[in-house]
């Protein structure tokens, strides 16, 4: 589970940073959240590929967060792309993304299939889910969490080593939950197996305001990755515009009890000097990262 930061700043462009996008590459898929302007060149420049299954989850409507997507898929199209794109979002996503299209006279030559949102379980595979809670901004817009299913628990090694159980299909089918039969003995996954463990968590809170809605939805999550556009001397301002402040950011990685915070949706007035979002933050919650363009971070499991 890789998160690639290909765009992290808010508004307009600047030079340090592009606009809100983040991909996960996740169980041979590419999950994509927010398209702001470039997201493909970034994209190419990270190195993180246009796979097969590649599905586009969008916070809210709002331009820096949307803008990229004609570019996105016209550039998937030229590149011969024959298999289908799913673009997520709240409601008025069909009317934008068809909008967009039309009016950049561009050609997709694959499909696209836009679901409309709202909360809850809005995907899941085998080896995932992707919920969303509705955030406190200036438009309907969601929060994500990516989560990850359980995964078997831990071979009591030294217990079917003890009892001559050879390794092999009958651990696995063991793994799986199933009971065994070996030289007239019954084995259950309950002798041979550890307990369920736990997946990883990622939350991508997009434009908000703070809310214990969040902290309860982030709890416990291994990343959160939170509004923070401005300084806490912009307060007023941030709440206004339906924003988060750094310190704001940390008091919910604080509360949610998550492992990991990334600062994320910069404001370019902090181009020169964004340690000072760093400091706010870390004051309060020390596992803050400043997101960096281009910046990537294996999510490692739960310890155990």
């Amino acid at each position: 589970m890789r998160i690639i930061f290909l765009g992290t700043g808010g508004g307009m462009p600047s030079r340090r940073r592009g606009l809100p996008a983040i991909a996960i590459k996740y169980a041979g898929s590419v999950l994509l959240f927010d398209c702001g302007e470039s997201t493909q060149r970034q994209a190419i420049l990270a190195g993180v590929g246009f796979k097969k299954d590649f599905k586009i989850f969008l916070t809210h409507l709002h331009g820096d967060h949307v803008l990229g997507l004609p570019g996105l898929l016209y550039t998937m199209s030229m590149l011969d792309r024959n298999d289908p794109v799913e673009i997520y979002g709240p409601a008025g996503t069909k009317k934008v993304v068809e909008s967009l299209l039309v009016t950049t006279y561009g050609m997709v030559g694959f499909p696209i299939e836009i679901i409309e949102v709202d909360e809850g379980v809005v995907y899941a595979s085998q080896e995932y889910r992707i919920e969303a809670i509705k955030t406190e901004h200036t438009t309907e817009s969601l929060a994500y969490k990516l989560q990850e299913k359980e995964r078997p628990g831990r071979m009591r090694v030294e217990y079917l080593e003890s009892i001559g159980l050879p390794r092999g299909p009958l651990w696995g089918k063991l793994q799986r939950g199933h009971a065994v039969v070996y030289k007239g003995r019954r084995i259950t996954p309950e002798e041979a197996v550890g307990p369920p463990r736990k997946g990883r968590v990622v939350v991508y809170t997009g434009d908000t305001r703070p809310t214990e809605r969040i902290v309860e939805f982030s709890r416990n999550a291994d990343v959160l990755i939170h509004d923070a556009t401005f300084s806490h001397k912009l307060f007023e301002r941030a709440k206004t515009e339906g924003h988060s402040t750094a310190k704001e950011a940390a008091e919910i990685a604080a509360a949610a009890a998550v492992k990991r915070l990334y600062l994320f949706h910069i404001s370019p007035r902090y181009d020169d000097d964004p340690e000072q979002l760093l400091s706010e933050a870390r004051s309060i919650f020390p596992q803050t990262y400043l997101s960096e363009d281009f910046m990537q971070f294996d999510v490692p499991y739960p310890s155990e």
